[in-house]
């Protein structure tokens, strides 16, 4: 089931205690920009599925990557491209899309994302894998 896009930023806004949805949406599009590079085939189709229109497409139309991002390199990018940010900040904008993300991917989703994904991204996503 999609999401409805007021539905994904009030959560995306909820967890990272954002001023308002602006920001939400902007940390949102960031985020989910930069993890499109990473995804690839039916697992970010079916990500894209789930998301609101306007992510999905963000999703389905990442930025370039020329390489796996580790966890620690995808919070800097993501400093990088949001104005003002620190990777403290980033990492607290990454947490709130991806969590946000991972419940609307549900388990089974999740599993073959985090396959595709360099290892750690599973504490980025809140979802702690057992090893």
């Amino acid at each position: 089931m999609t999401l409805r896009r007021e539905a994904f930023l009030d959560q995306v806004k909820e967890r990272g205690d954002y001023k308002d949805v602006q920001e939400a949406d902007r940390a949102a599009r960031v985020v989910l920009a930069l993890l499109g590079a990473h995804l690839v085939g039916g697992v970010r189709a079916e990500l894209a599925a789930r998301l609101p229109e306007a992510f999905s497409l963000i999703l389905l139309n990442p930025l370039q990557s020329a390489e796996p991002l580790s966890p620690e390199r995808f919070v800097r990018a993501t400093a990088a491209w949001i104005e003002g940010a620190t990777e403290a900040t980033a990492a607290w904008d990454v947490s709130a899309v991806l969590s946000t993300a991972a419940d609307a991917a549900g388990d089974a989703l999740m599993q073959q994302i985090l396959l595709q994904l360099p290892a750690g991204y599973d504490l980025l996503f809140g979802r702690p894998q057992r090893t």
